[in-house]
């Protein structure tokens, strides 16, 4: 982000909880689209952080799950603009260990059993069953731009597009509600007593919570379906959803949670590379990822 509107985003959201402007900064992470940075205030140690679009609406969804009883950072003071945000949270604090599995699936199913507000993003069956068409229009962009040598991606992507009015079916199947969209053990501090905080909410929409919970493995290694049946059948015994274990879409729940959690994510680098940052320069880096994720996909959805 430009270190202008950062300096002057921090100054705005300062004013706004009466403080002075005059702070100690250490910055947390920062990239093009967001910067985070942790405050010494004469109110204590505080979390600023700004961002641009797609991620202007985070403090909204951070005050609806704050207010629905889920363990997030409080929002201090927020200013914005028509593209960009700045907020200054609660300082959750160093985490005290790694977040566990045990601790995803308690964070989990707080939210997942959460009232999700209205204003939220739908994710229904129809939403998913767009998600290939919607990356082969960002897709078919990029290669009239400068993606050359990605036919075999457009292949996979029709292949899934064909399947996918099947394959999204059970979508709105329990649980259906609030979604994180960005769940991984980064995005969870365990506090000293022991409880889970999440944050980072700037992507949670309203859809399928198996999203979330096919998203706690990350994306960097092979998918793993046998752990993501255990994570599930974990999920339930601590209180989820009976539903949760359901077949969807003609597959396993294993299998249809983490295919669609990877045509969810290469749909989302694709708009990045199209929309978001646009840089010529890592090309490279996001096609081999978007391929990897389409292959992926395609195999776990059985297309």
């Amino acid at each position: 982000m430009n270190p202008i509107a950062i300096d002057r985003l921090r100054g705005e959201v300062l004013e706004k909880a009466g403080l002075s402007p005059e702070v100690e900064s250490a910055v947390l992470h920062s990239w093009e689209l967001s910067h985070t940075e942790r405050l010494t205030t004469s109110d204590g140690p505080l979390i600023f952080k700004c961002a641009t679009e797609p991620f202007t609406h985070e403090h909204d969804n951070l005050i609806a799950a704050w207010q629905a009883g889920v363990n997030v950072p409080r929002i201090q003071a927020t200013t914005r603009a028509p593209t960009i945000l700045g907020m200054l949270m609660e300082d959750l604090g160093t985490p005290t260990r790694e977040a566990s599995d045990a601790d995803g699936i308690a964070a989990a199913i707080q939210l997942h059993s959460s009232a999700a507000p209205d204003f939220l993003a739908p994710g229904d069956t129809e939403w998913l069953r767009s998600l290939p068409s919607r990356a082969l229009r960002s897709l078919h962009l990029l290669q009239s731009e400068r993606w050359e040598d990605t036919d075999d991606i457009t292949v996979t992507l029709q292949q899934i597009e064909k399947a996918a009015p099947a394959r999204a079916e059970g979508a709105t199947l329990r649980p259906f509600g609030w979604v994180h969209s960005e769940f991984h053990p980064e995005s969870l501090i365990v506090t000293a007593d022991g409880r889970p905080f999440m944050f980072d909410f700037a992507r949670a929409f309203r859809g399928p919570g198996l999203i979330d919970l096919a998203s706690w493995q990350g994306t960097v290694d092979a998918p793993d379906p046998d752990r993501m049946r255990a994570l599930l059948e974990t999920y339930i015994d601590e209180g989820g959803p009976s539903q949760t274990l359901h077949d969807r879409g003609g597959l396993p729940v294993q299998n249809w949670a983490l295919g669609w959690h990877r045509v969810w994510v290469l749909e989302w680098f694709l708009d990045q590379a199209l929309l978001w940052i646009a840089d010529p320069a890592i090309d490279p880096a996001y096609q081999r990822v978007v391929r990897r994720h389409a292959t992926e996909a395609a195999s776990l959805l059985r297309v």
